[in-house]
């Protein structure tokens, strides 16, 4: 009887045992999860901040004095633009922490900063490489288009969230070595099947193209705080028409939260166009200083460069025109409304005679 007691106490003495072991090894796979998931999210978060960091302006003029040399070429009317154009891809594809707008995994996915600002770069470069193939490498409007500049265009235009099958960042250097091609053959003084016209009737298109982009921009980062609009859409003609009737007066105001995704495009997109600017100088300057319109240009460069200035904020504030906190959008947009204004004039003075 003593023996049959004392053999079930030891059964049931080791099936507690092994139930209490069991239960140990489940809660050090547990907490041995956890902690990795832990490690993971931290290092999500350094690497975010990381990858956050925007890049530093370029000299653009060494730049492309760099790659001439490399290539054993000589520095030719478009070299310097058509070079700024693929150091902006290539910034855009190799910063730090890469291409993010694609991402589908932390930290990429959580930096929407970075992401709008890629998107503002993006839009500069897409609106010059069209510019490209419709003006600047043809002589008349029925002239062939270029080879290689009938591939980059449609590439850089190209959806930038697609994570595969295929992947923006694949479509994108494509198009950058589309341009490479294009720029070997510009600067081959052996071939004349490239060219680059700088005139100031090529000139004028780019920079509408700018003029609008600027303008929406403006527009957008300026209802950050609401606004009264009026229905200009047929002012100047009586006999205009519109599509569909619309309020005369209506209040327009950016989201809350895309506000800081609106004052990051701006900053990207007027990142971009301080290296295109600059590469213009040089290489219209001819035509500019023809026009008596290179101080012109200076004074955007310098209008847009302010819009790059270290923000001190941790988070974009939204305080009202004349409150107690600042607004970065109303600061934002002052420096970009000011460009676009001289951008104007700039035009206006390119196509006087």
């Amino acid at each position: 009887m003593g023996v049959r007691v004392t053999g079930k106490l030891t059964d049931f003495i080791r099936h507690r045992k092994e139930d209490f072991q069991d239960y140990l090894g489940g809660g050090v796979v547990a907490r041995i999860a956890g902690v990795v998931v832990g490690v993971y999210f931290l290092a999500a978060l350094v690497f975010g901040w990381y990858w956050s960091s925007e890049p530093e302006l370029v000299d653009v003029n060494q730049y492309a004095e760099q790659k001439a040399k490399e290539l054993g070429r000589e520095r030719v009317t478009g070299f310097t633009t058509t070079e700024t154009l693929i150091m902006l891809m290539e910034t855009l594809l190799d910063k730090k922490g890469g291409y993010v707008s694609n991402d589908i995994f932390p930290p990429g996915l959580w930096l929407d900063n970075i992401t709008s600002w890629e998107f503002g770069v993006l839009v500069q470069v897409r609106d010059l490489a069209r510019v490209f193939r419709k003006e600047l490498s043809r002589s008349q409007s029925q002239s062939v288009e270029d080879k290689d500049l009938t591939i980059a265009e449609p590439q850089f235009h190209f959806d930038n969230n697609s994570w595969a099958l295929p992947a923006t960042e694949s479509e994108y250097r494509r198009g950058v070595k589309a341009m490479q091609s294009y720029l070997v053959r510009l600067s081959d003084p052996t071939k004349n099947d490239a060219q680059f016209y700088a005139r100031a009737d090529n000139l004028r298109a780019w920079l509408s193209e700018v003029e609008n982009r600027l303008g929406s921009l403006s527009r957008q980062l300026s209802e950050s705080v609401g606004r009264q609009q009026l229905d200009m859409g047929l002012a100047g003609d009586v006999n205009a028409e519109q599509s569909t009737m619309t309020l005369s007066t209506e209040e327009t105001k950016t989201p809350w939260l895309k506000v800081d995704d609106v004052f990051y495009e701006a900053r990207g997109s007027a990142w971009a166009l301080i290296h295109i600017l600059k590469a213009v100088e040089h290489d219209f300057n001819s035509v500019l200083v023809n026009k008596n319109a290179l101080v012109s240009l200076q004074q955007i460069i310098i209008e847009l460069e302010a819009t790059q200035d270290a923000v001190w904020s941790p988070m974009i504030l939204n305080g009202s025109g004349f409150g107690f906190l600042a607004n970065h959008s109303i600061t934002m947009s002052s420096y970009i409304s000011r460009a676009s204004a001289a951008i104007t004039d700039l035009r206006s003075l390119l196509q006087q005679g």
